[in-house]
């Protein structure tokens, strides 16, 4: 009995079948609704673009250019970049405060953390802003001691505490809230017998932690983080009901009260937030492919003819 084989790139005859090891050679399957899709969207993009750059006066992009760098908008931008990351370094740490107490035995630790998610979840941001710049009016003077004692000391909180701390802090606690829940969705995303397996080896708690259950948890907790912290650096905007009025957005708004034109300042403060929000999102990428070595996609099968792709561990062989 002899066979034949196809060369590559022949035919197949109608009603036979290719033999193991034969090429074949496929055919793209077309999308024409799909391009003309792509295409009517470009084309649309193109014709709002050219519109705002020619026809536009409004937009006035030499106003933009004229202020994009003024010192004013960059020492405010910077304002609203610290702002971001004091607010969400406060906001992790309580966090994750909050989420080990969600989920501790103690009934009372976990009715804390459940009350305070309650109100800080249940009420807007701005609200609580604005209750953080009646902070002074509230509590005149704070005293730090024994209470119902003068052993201590007091101080008034108009001269103590500024506005821009008041604003971190109540961004901060606000954020905390949600924080909380990502940290806590993280950590029940590990199976319980990892932590069951390393007390089983003698590994203490912080070893359980920082070598097993946090490797693993942060591929779930990085993403919604990542987010938050952009969602942050926007909400830096609402400051102004501390009121706090050194941030990018209010002190754009100023300056357009003064000039009666405030179209292109608010292109300047977008784009400056744009800036920001792209480089959070490429250290944000960076992170997540840091922590999600373990289970990236390989190709399996042989170097030239690979089959499917899998996720596996480290110190598999492909």
């Amino acid at each position: 009995m002899t066979t034949s084989a196809t060369t590559p790139g022949a035919a197949v005859p109608p009603g036979s079948t290719p033999e193991h090891g034969d090429v074949i050679k496929a055919i793209p399957l077309r999308h024409p609704v799909r391009t003309l899709l792509g295409i009517l969207i470009l084309a649309l993009l193109a014709i709002f673009f050219y519109d705002a750059a020619t026809n536009r006066p409004a937009y006035d992009w030499a106003a933009v250019g004229k202020y994009i760098f003024d010192r004013r908008i960059s020492a405010a931008a910077l304002n609203t970049l610290t702002l971001t990351i004091f607010s969400m370094f406060f906001a992790i740490i309580l966090g994750i405060v909050l989420a080990v107490m969600r989920i501790s035995p103690n009934p009372i630790l976990k009715a804390v953390a459940f009350g305070y998610l309650w109100v800080f979840r249940g009420t807007p941001v701005y609200v609580q802003l604005v209750f953080w710049g009646l902070f002074a009016t509230i509590y005149q003077t704070v005293f730090l001691g024994i209470p119902y004692t003068d052993v201590g000391f007091r101080f008034a909180t108009q001269d103590t505490i500024s506005y821009y701390w008041l604003a971190v802090i109540g961004l901060a606690l606000n954020e905390a809230a949600y924080m909380a829940e990502i940290v806590r969705a993280g950590l029940l995303s590990v199976d319980e017998g990892q932590n069951e397996a390393a007390t089983a080896l003698g590994l203490s708690w912080w070893q359980t932690m920082n070598r097993i259950i946090l490797p693993q948890a942060m591929r779930v907790i990085i993403p919604p983080t990542g987010n938050e912290v952009i969602s942050m650096l926007k909400t830096t905007s609402l400051v102004t009901a501390v009121p706090y009025s050194f941030d990018l957005y209010t002190r754009s708004r100023d300056i357009s009260s003064e000039t009666f034109n405030p179209i292109p300042l608010l292109i300047v403060a977008s784009l400056w937030y744009m800036f920001f929000t792209s480089v959070l999102m490429v250290g944000q990428y960076f992170l997540e492919r840091r922590y999600s070595r373990g289970t990236r996609l390989v190709d399996v099968g042989d170097a030239g003819n690979p089959l499917i792709t899998q996720p596996r561990h480290d110190g598999d062989h492909a």
